[in-house]
């Protein structure tokens, strides 16, 4: 970024010009890298709830469920 005095001569007042230089692009990030952020983030957060429930009581998680029943206003009484 280049950064030049305003044509009238203020000293105070900058302008920034937008490089166009091809060369100084940034890089590409390649798209068979991005492809699997998805599915290991699915995969991870399979992990965390089935080791979360695992541990946790039954009681627990009956209750867990049934506040979300009534969260999305779905009758269960």
């Amino acid at each position: 970024m280049r950064i030049e005095t305003n044509p009238s001569g203020m000293t105070g007042h900058r302008r920034r010009h937008m490089n166009t230089n091809p060369q100084a692009t940034a890089k590409t990030i390649d798209r068979s890298d991005l492809s699997m952020m998805p599915i290991a983030f699915a995969a991870l957060a399979g992990l965390v709830l089935l080791f979360a429930s695992g541990y946790a009581q039954a009681s627990v998680l009956h209750d867990a469920a049934h506040d979300q029943r009534h969260a999305m206003a779905f009758p269960c009484h």
